[in-house]
Formats: structure tokens, C-alpha cells, sequence
């Protein structure tokens, strides 16, 4: 029998619930973030506490048990005279039927408050058994049951991974892209900045033990390729392609995306658009060995002579980049990474060594180019007769540092902000992932179908994430109460409703339930080889 925990003594449909603490249920087991569910008679409403605040019937028995605290008189003030309350959201109701509703109406006065059973989590957010794309991703607080999330709803829209550095989003993102492989729900492009998704990563808050990478558990879902393919295979895995890049495949667009990493001025931009004009795709080739004509080559284009030299400085740097050739490549890295993802084999783009914000920001931009054009493609051909075209699969790009490629002005200039805003309906969406969210443009911020957020102490990158959130006031403080480590905050589409969670542990039991075939898979470079 479930236990009552305080009754409801006021509140409003808009501003939440105020819940009276029953007098025998202990303070400290009510958190902020803690889920409950309140018996109104026709509707259960399910609600998250949010706030607590101490009470007293007058300021005089708060003086008076001061001064005799300790005492028989204090323990009988305590009962009679002070008190408890919570404020309590309802975020969503269920009917006699057990159907999901909007919460259109409120419980009335004294409609009693009980701890929320396990059952009843699986009533509001759905069971792995009941549906093949739910997939668990932790339990409320204080709670055993799993809460899932809807992968072919998040599969839908793009969504993000919040939260400070060391808070763990690499890992809750690992959780995540595991269910989207082991589900089918996805095929995703992981740009894996720091080389942890793919072989192997050290675990969080230890030196000596590592988890498995999804390479590891999925090897005939997972291709790898590696700008820095001698740090692949020290790290024990061969590529399953080294990428090598031509100055040809770099358009001045690409250029623009590290306009601020460069210190780029506009007029040097503009040169750019001149020099590619006159030289088409030989354009950079033909800048980078210019040193010695720039004054020459800025009057044949008409360009501005040290804004000509300011760009071929800058981009000079892209000649230490060992991934980069001058020449054309015999086969484009990009087209094979494409022909991947068009056989529903995810990759994992590794950086290595190559782990400067300018290669970052330069790679991601070419390739994430090519695939908007590409599913442009794909979708406008499925559309045109989709009795005979096979609808594309669903892409989800993961970037981190992600605000590079979405602050307000990239976001409006570069594909990463067209991918957020539009793509949707052409089957891309992101997986952002980042520990700024403040520097995110709001309008894509507002795009963010589903939301994890860990930790985050700036009020700014708080007010930031809960940027189009039911009940942003109440959600802020329950962020306020998150612990460092394995605490998040999910909300939007793909979740029933906004809940605090201890997030999955990422080990060897989570390993066996999202792929228990593993060891048999044969590799992806196997599978793919005869396309090549």
C-alpha cells in the first residue's frame, strides 16, 4: 500500500500546486526533482516537487522554540505549529483508463499526496517490452523502475546534451547513441572530437578503468574513420577508412564557419568569394602558392591587396594538417562516408592527434555540407514516387562544442544552423552536445526537440536550455538541485514528461541488455566491401 506523504492546500492551474508535508513523513526524503502523484478522484496527476519552504502559524512560536529547543514544550510546538510545504507541478494526468492527458484541471483542496509507485512509472513513460523504440535511460530519484524515452520521436528533431564539463554528457550521450544503434531507430555521424565514443574510453572519475566504445559493442553497425588513423591503431583498431581531404573539396563556405576562429575579417571573405570566382575549385591551391604573387593576383582579381594577404596568413595554417593534400584525391573520403550511412552503418569520425578547433570546425563543415545536399536529394527523389523510392532512414549528427557552430552568426550563415532550423523534414537532425548553451542562437535553441541536462551553475546557460520549457520558473529551481554526477534533468518531445533521473550506468550489465549479439557481428568493413 503506497504511503501518504501531505495533502494539496492551494494553487493555480498556471503557477503549480502547494502541497501540505504530513506531520509523520520525513523532511529530508523530499527532494526537489522528487516524483509524485496526487489522487484527484477522476484523475491521477503526476507532478514534480520543485520547491520546499518552512512554515510557522506566527513568528512567536518560531521565537518561543528557539528558546526551548531540545525540549518536550518544542517537539509539541513542532507538531501543532510549524509546518511544511511543497510546490508541486502537475505535468500530466492519467483518466481511469490509464490514458495520458494534458493537465487541463486541477485536484481539489485536501486531495491527498502519495509517494509514486513503480508501476506507475511505466504507465506514464512506457516499458522496453511494451514498444521497440523505447529504451530506458535512468530512474527517477529515489526510485528502481526505468524511464524511457521515445527513440523514433527523438529520431524526429534535433536534441541536445546540456551540461557543465565533467558532468558526464559524453557518457549520457554514449547511453544514448547505444539505444539509437541497438534499436534501429537512427543511423548517426558521431564527430568524435576527443576519440571517446569509438574503441574505448576511460571511465568517468577514474585514471586506471576504461568502458567499451560502441565500435566495441556494435562492430557490424559501426564504421570507423580516422583523420589520425597511427592514433586509431595504437589505441588497438584499424580504420575502417583513412580520410585524406583535397584542397578541391574545400569551398570558401567552409572557410567562413572558422571566420572566428581564423580572426577573419570580412574583406578577407571577400577576397575569398573573388579568388573562388576566377579559380573555381582550384581556388585555395592557388592562394596557398601565391606567396610570392599576392600583390599580383589581388589586381588580376580586383581584390584588395592586404586583404588578400591577411587570408593567404590565416590559411596557411591549414598546410599542418597532415589530412589535407593539395591534389585530388583518387576516391572522396566523403562519398564513401556516404555510402555508409546510406547502408544504415553509422560512423564514427575520429580525430586523433588532429584535435585543434580549426580541423574540427574545418571537417565537420565539409562533410555535414555534402550530406545536406545529399538527403536534399534523397528525400526530394523518395517524395517524387515514394511507392517505388525506399524512404531515407533517419541521420542524426552528434558535434560537441557545439556552440561554434550554432552562436547566432554561424548559426545564420553555415549548414549547421540550416540543419537545425529546416532539416528536419529531410530526414537530418543534430545531437548537440555542449557545456554552453547560452552561446547557442535562441531561435535554434527553440528547435531543440528533447532536452538532457546535466549540472550547469551559469544562469545564463540555465535560462538558455529551458528556452521554450512548460514551466521554466519550476524547472530552474529543480535544475539549481542537481548533483555533479549521473543527475539530469529530461524534457520534450521524445519524454512523456519532465523528470529528474539518476542516469543509466554505462558497465558490463548495460552492455549484455542493448546488445546481446555483439560478439557474433562480423565487422562493418566486411559487410561494406563489396560496394568498393
Amino acid at each position: 500500500m503506497r504511503k501518504q506523504i501531505g495533502h494539496i492546500i492551494s494553487g493555480s492551474l498556471t503557477e503549480g500546486l502547494v502541497m501540505r508535508l504530513a506531520a509523520d513523513a520525513p523532511l529530508d526524503q523530499s527532494k526537489a526533482g522528487r516524483f509524485v502523484c496526487i489522487d484527484g478522484g477522476s484523475y491521477r496527476f503526476f507532478s514534480l516537487i520543485s520547491n520546499i519552504t518552512l512554515n510557522a502559524l506566527s513568528d512567536d512560536f518560531a521565537r518561543t522554540a528557539r528558546a526551548i529547543d531540545g525540549s518536550f514544550a518544542s517537539r509539541i510546538l513542532r507538531k501543532n505549529n510549524f509546518f511544511t510545504t511543497l510546490a508541486v507541478k502537475p505535468l500530466i494526468m492519467l483518466d481511469s483508463q490509464n490514458f495520458k492527458l494534458p493537465v487541463k484541471t486541477l485536484p481539489a483542496h485536501f486531495s491527498p499526496v502519495f509517494e509514486a509507485h513503480d508501476d506507475e512509472i511505466g504507465l506514464i513513460f512506457g516499458t522496453e517490452s511494451a514498444h521497440s523504440a523505447y529504451f530506458n535511460i535512468g530512474t527517477p530519484l529515489d526510485m528502481q523502475s526505468p524511464v524511457c524515452i521515445d527513440l523514433a520521436k527523438f529520431a524526429e528533431r534535433s536534441n541536445a546534451v546540456f551540461g557543465k564539463t565533467g558532468t558526464g554528457k559524453t557518457f549520457i550521450t554514449r547511453i544514448l547513441l547505444s539505444g539509437l544503434i541497438a534499436k534501429k531507430a537512427a543511423v548517426n555521424l558521431i564527430f568524435d572530437m576527443h576519440s571517446e565514443y569509438g574503441l574505448q574510453a576511460r571511465q568517468e572519475g577514474s585514471n586506471k578503468h576504461f568502458v567499451k566504445g560502441l565500435k566495441t559493442l556494435f562492430p557490424s553497425s559501426i564504421a570507423i574513420f580516422s583523420l589520425d588513423p597511427e592514433s586509431t591503431r595504437r589505441r588497438g583498431c584499424a580504420p575502417d577508412c583513412e580520410v585524406t581531404i583535397g584542397y578541391d573539396e574545400i569551398t570558401v563556405d567552409d572557410i567562413l564557419l572558422m571566420s572566428e576562429e581564423l580572426s577573419l575579417h570580412p574583406t578577407a571573405l571577400e577576397a575569398a568569394y573573388l579568388l573562388y570566382a576566377r579559380h573555381k575549385k582550384q581556388w585555395l591551391k592557388v592562394l596557398l602558392s601565391s606567396e610570392s604573387r599576392i600583390k599580383e593576383l589581388a589586381q588580376e582579381l580586383g581584390a584588395h591587396v592586404e586583404s588578400l594577404g591577411a587570408l593567404h596568413r590565416k590559411l596557411k595554417r591549414l598546410e599542418l594538417f597532415k589530412f589535407l593534400t593539395p591534389e585530388p584525391t583518387e576516391q572522396s573520403v566523403v562519398k564513401k562516408l556516404l555510402t555508409y550511412l546510406d547502408r544504415g552503418i553509422s560512423v564514427i569520425l575520429e580525430f586523433g592527434h588532429q584535435t585543434s578547433m580549426l580541423s574540427y570546425l574545418l571537417v565537420t563543415g565539409i562533410i555535414t555540407r555534402h550530406i545536406h545536399h545529399h538527403y536534399v536529394e534523397k528525400t526530394e527523389h523518395f517524395l517524387a514516387n515514394p511507392t517505388q523510392n525506399a524512404e531515407p532512414q533517419k541521420l542524426i549528427i552528434t558535434i560537441e562544442e557545439a556552440h561554434k557552430f550554432l552562436n547566432t552568426q554561424a548559426a545564420k550563415q553555415t549548414i549547421f544552423g540550416t540543419i537545425a532550423r529546416e532539416m528536419r523534414k529531410y530526414y537530418v537532425s543534430l545531437l548537440i552536445v555542449d557545456q554552453r548553451p547560452s552561446s547557442i542562437d535562441p531561435e535554434v535553441l527553440s528547435q531543440v526537440g528533447t532536452k538532457l541536462i546535466a549540472q550547469l551553475n551559469d544562469d545564463r546557460d540555465i535560462q538558455g536550455v529551458l528556452t521554450g520549457a512548460p514551466d521554466s520558473s519550476g524547472l530552474k529551481a529543480v535544475l539549481s538541485t542537481l548533483d555533479s554526477k549521473k543527475q539530469i534533468l529530461a524534457f520534450g518531445h521524445a519524454i512523456t514528461m519532465p523528470i529528474v533521473l539518476k542516469t543509466r550506468e554505462y558497465n558490463e550489465t548495460f552492455y549484455k541488455e542493448v546488445c546481446k549479439d555483439a560478439a557474433t557481428e562480423k565487422s562493418a568493413n566486411e559487410l561494406i566491401n563489396a560496394i568498393f
